[in-house]
């Protein structure tokens, strides 16, 4: 499985590893491997030492407290004491530095640097220019947040493929059910 970066944020898309957390909640970094493959997927390296199930561990808890603090954000409430120092806390690592090598740029890291510069991102998202673009999908299932850069900020979903589309069909058939009541009587 290919992880999904539709949030415009590596903290945003590690925030929505964990799909559809009020519906059905399907757990994406469900293993060492996983993680793995997340982190050189999102380009924030180009390879990292093989995780751990302690590496898994802590990543989730990290993404929940940016979870927390990215909803905390939108809902314009005041930010956990917990979460705070969780993502303060994995942000105080060093981070994946990049070399630049014979074929370009190169990013080797550990598991806990790579958790460092998503915890890095996820300051810069929360203290700069992006926050008011922030959205939550209009799909009520969905509880991606993504940054919203559209022409006039009218993006509703995270993705099209994802959720627009569904929710779109969804309303087309309901209007379709209403015209033929209509018509029945």
């Amino acid at each position: 499985m290919r992880h999904v970066f539709l949030c415009g944020n590596p903290a945003l898309d590690l925030a929505c590893t964990l799909r559809a957390r009020r519906t059905a909640p399907f757990e994406t970094l469900d293993a060492p491997a996983r993680l793995d493959a997340w982190y050189v997927e999102s380009g924030i390296v180009d390879t990292v030492t093989a995780c751990q199930e302690d590496d898994v561990t802590q990543a989730v808890t990290v993404r929940e407290a940016i979870y927390a603090l990215v909803t905390a954000r939108l809902a314009d409430e005041g930010y956990d004491g917990g979460a705070l120092a969780l993502v303060n806390e994995a942000a105080r690592t060093p981070c994946a530095i990049p070399q630049l090598a014979a074929e370009g740029r190169w990013t080797e890291a550990t598991p806990a640097q790579a958790l460092s510069t998503v915890a890095r991102h996820a300051i810069e998202l929360l203290t700069g220019p992006d926050v008011p673009l922030m959205k939550e999908c209009a799909n009520p299932d969905c509880t991606k947040i993504f940054i919203d850069r559209s022409r006039g900020g009218r993006r509703e979903w995270c993705g099209m493929e994802s959720c627009g589309n569904k929710i779109k069909a969804a309303a087309y058939r309901a209007r379709k059910r209403q015209t033929r009541a209509a018509t029945a009587r």
